[in-house]
């Protein structure tokens, strides 16, 4: 067990999900793919590690928010009820100073870059802090949280270019339908508890036609990225990781055809495999075209 001086430390720990790094690891692969889309091959190593770093500590801030903005709900959710504000062990102050401690630090890390990254970084943060508090108000909570989970592809071209192609964002729109897709079976784990407690989302919205809305998106992830590929010429390594991407799509919906809880779990954590998948086809890509 990890402990402090006073036994607090694993409290903050699981604050910020640093024993569960799934969420940072879907984090990082939209901006992973901008960067080497945005220097058509290795980026720069500066940048490579500003924007992991950034992924790691943004997550960390998103996690806290996400806990003090749920912190009268969690206790009530069977997935969510062992989390340290729900149980008292942190109080809500500290997970606001922590929320405003780890933006400091990302803020500190994009200071690195140029002006126009300095910009997007701030409206990020907006929209980080913003997601969590969607699920009161609105059954799309999922769409806000792919709009943050997008927003490094603009920032890596940003920082990589100093512009912003237009080329570049129907990768941004893929990825918010991927991010709907994946958030969507993370809510399904809940929908009973949300249900019963009154929390929105697109697992309750959609109902009986979730499946059937998520194969849809699902499609659309995939003409999107296809549609990347043609924007930015790349090759059959990319439509090859495309291909993958499509059947992890369909093993995702095989996994979920009953809609169990633990099947949406593990459809959710399969989405590892899609980042993955499409940042050794652009790898290998960019490499075998000379970038």
């Amino acid at each position: 067990m990890i402990l402090s001086p006073d036994g607090r430390l694993i409290h903050f720990v699981h604050l910020t999900r640093l024993h569960k790094p799934v969420g940072t690891v879907l984090l990082l692969w939209p901006a992973l793919w901008g960067l080497w889309l945005a220097a058509d091959g290795v980026p720069e190593l500066s940048l490579l590690a500003i924007f992991i770093a950034g992924g790691f500590v943004m997550r960390a801030a998103g996690c806290a928010i996400n806990d003090y903005a749920d912190r009268h709900i969690d206790a009530h959710v069977a997935r969510t009820n062992y989390r340290p504000l729900a149980t008292g062990k942190i109080a809500p102050w500290e997970a606001l100073a922590t929320f405003v401690l780890l933006s400091l630090a990302g803020f500190g890390l994009v200071l690195l870059t140029n002006g126009l990254t300095v910009l997007l970084a701030v409206a990020g943060a907006g929209i980080i802090a913003l997601y969590p508090f969607m699920k009161r108000h609105t059954h799309l909570p999922q769409v806000v949280l792919g709009i943050a989970w997008g927003w490094s592809i603009p920032m890596a071209f940003a920082a990589t270019t100093g512009e912003l192609p237009w080329r570049l964002w129907p990768l941004v729109l893929a990825v918010v339908c991927w991010t709907v897709v994946f958030d969507t079976f993370y809510a399904m784990v809940d929908r009973d508890d949300d249900l019963r407690i009154g929390v929105k989302s697109t697992a309750i919205l959609f109902g009986r036609r979730d499946l059937a809305i998520i194969a849809a998106l699902q499609g659309a992830t995939l003409l999107l990225l296809a549609a990347t590929g043609a924007l930015f010429g790349l090759g059959a390594p990319w439509y090859l990781g495309v291909a993958v991407v499509a059947g992890l799509f369909a093993h995702q919906l095989w996994l979920t055809r009953g809609r169990e809880r633990d099947a949406c779990f593990r459809a959710f954590m399969d989405n590892r495999f899609v980042g993955v998948a499409l940042f050794a086809a652009l790898v290998l890509d960019r490499a075998l075209a000379g970038g």
